[in-house]
């Protein structure tokens, strides 16, 4: 951290406590946020933070991304799709956009007039991304896109969506390109808004491509076939983002436990006073300690373009792990009450399963750590 870092820190934190979170509840039932919160993100310079000046963006770098991320966290508002517009979109289009690609999108995105979002997951596909069937066919100067896509997140306010398709006619990895699809095309069109265990209030749908029409150049790369090399380049970065959610939330289910056992009294004392509850938090609060030596780490060696596929693999399952094993012990010591979803430990609890699974899958993540040995 360093004083503009801490400044970026104290107006994230005023926008999503002030801004976001009295909304949250009205989000959860309506399965979505207002769609000028990512207007109103993007009029105070937090969205995009790591993108360059000139393509409209906060000129600063993932550190800025971390920063926001952690706030959005400590303010309890985890609704505003931010991590995967900003963290990962925006860095497809920078790394692999054309100048026109860049210059048409990357600025829109920066000021929220555009939502950006990423569809590799199919039916019948989550994991393995060789194996997608959604396919892109060339036809004269425009490709046409057929297939559908599932757990989207900022699908349903998506304006701008990078599509993992299949091209030409080989098999397996070369086959892979990405291709940014415009969501006002014929064609396009959204399922709907999926019921899910936790994250009620963030936009999660499926996608559907029916014929759609984009021109050859909103293929992202300078040739087809470049796309599983474009997703393995990128999802480092994905996986980090997953670690920082998960260190932030596993500090902030810590402070709210402790600040609950001190208040809550059992048998004429506070919670606190038993052991059982010191030990457990004693536990928690290790575990909390570990998670940001080990973030910090890796954001640190990412900074330095050092962080290597395997040790984001480590940080996205050690980390995910942990935040779901703190969330539930933590749980446990606010009782009845943590089961009640007024209270932010019964969010915490259920937004956490999904980190184990989206990003690449635990057991994923472990084989890839595997073979590096």
């Amino acid at each position: 951290m360093d004083t503009d870092l801490d400044a970026l820190a104290e107006l994230a934190r005023r926008f999503f406590e002030k801004e976001c979170a009295p909304n949250e509840d009205r989000w959860g039932r309506q399965h979505h946020i207002d769609r000028e919160v990512w207007n109103r993100a993007g009029e105070l310079g937090l969205l995009c933070l790591s993108i360059p000046e000139e393509y409209g963006g906060g000129g600063g770098t993932f550190a800025h991304e971390a920063v926001a991320l952690t706030e959005q966290v400590r303010g309890l508002a985890p609704s505003l799709g931010n991590p995967v517009h900003s963290g990962i979109v925006a860095h497809y289009v920078l790394a692999y956009g054309t100048e026109e690609q860049k210059r048409a999108w990357l600025p829109k995105m920066a000021s929220g007039e555009i939502v950006g979002a990423i569809a590799m997951t199919e039916p019948g596909t989550g994991s393995d991304l060789q194996g997608i069937k959604t396919k892109a066919v060339q036809s004269g100067d425009q490709y046409v896109i057929n297939g559908a896509k599932t757990f989207i997140t900022n699908g349903y306010l998506a304006d701008l969506v990078i599509v993992a398709v299949k091209t030409g006619e080989g098999k397996g990895a070369e086959s892979v390109s990405l291709i940014a699809v415009e969501t006002d095309r014929d064609g396009f069109r959204r399922g709907r808004n999926l019921e899910k265990i936790g994250q009620h209030g963030q936009d999660t749908c499926e996608l559907f491509f029916d014929d759609v029409r984009v021109p050859r150049s909103n293929l992202l790369g300078t040739t087809e076939g470049l796309g599983f090399i474009q997703l393995m380049q990128q999802l480092p970065q994905e996986r980090l983002i997953l670690g920082v959610i998960a260190a932030a939330a596993i500090e902030k289910t810590v402070e709210l436990t402790l600040a609950y056992t001190k208040e809550r009294q059992a048998f004429g004392k506070p919670i606190f006073n038993f052991q059982n509850t010191q030990f457990t938090l004693a536990e928690c609060d290790t575990i909390k300690t570990i998670a940001w030596s080990f973030v910090d780490d890796c954001v640190t060696k990412h900074l330095r373009g050092e962080l290597d596929v395997p040790t984001a693999a480590k940080a996205k399952w050690w980390l995910t792990e942990q935040q779901c094993k703190v969330a539930d012990e933590c749980l446990q010591l606010f009782g009845g009450y943590g089961y009640m979803t007024e209270y932010p430990i019964a969010r915490f609890y259920a937004d956490a399963r999904i980190q184990k699974i989206y990003g690449g899958t635990n057991e994923i993540m472990k084989l890839i750590i595997g073979r590096s040995l």
